[in-house]
């Protein structure tokens, strides 16, 4: 079964920078591992982020989020975000060349 999640936290300005690094680090990771998941995070000027990320399998999830910068990004996500992160599942309506099909 195939699963599209959309979590959005905003970060406290002084943290902004910090978690955009972080997350960059998870990419540089994910590019040498590939694990097998869609992984996209967006940041709007106020510090607002939103991840997406779909995959098949929690063994595939599990190939992102069990990277050791991944693990580094989670570790103190509280203390650089304003509150707890919003998750949710979420249906594709419509998709120009985004996500794989």
């Amino acid at each position: 079964m195939k699963h599209n999640i959309v979590i959005q936290y905003q970060t406290k300005p002084d943290a902004t920078e910090r978690n955009a690094e972080l997350v960059q680090n998870v990419f540089r990771e994910a590019a040498a591992a590939k694990p097998d998941v869609r992984y996209c995070v967006l940041r709007t000027a106020d510090g607002t982020f939103f991840h997406l990320v779909s995959y098949e399998t929690e063994e595939a999830n599990e190939g992102l989020t069990g990277l050791p910068a991944f693990e580094a990004f989670v570790a103190d996500g509280a203390t650089r975000r304003t509150g707890p992160p919003q998750r949710a599942e979420v249906t594709v309506v419509g998709n120009y060349r985004m996500l794989a099909e």
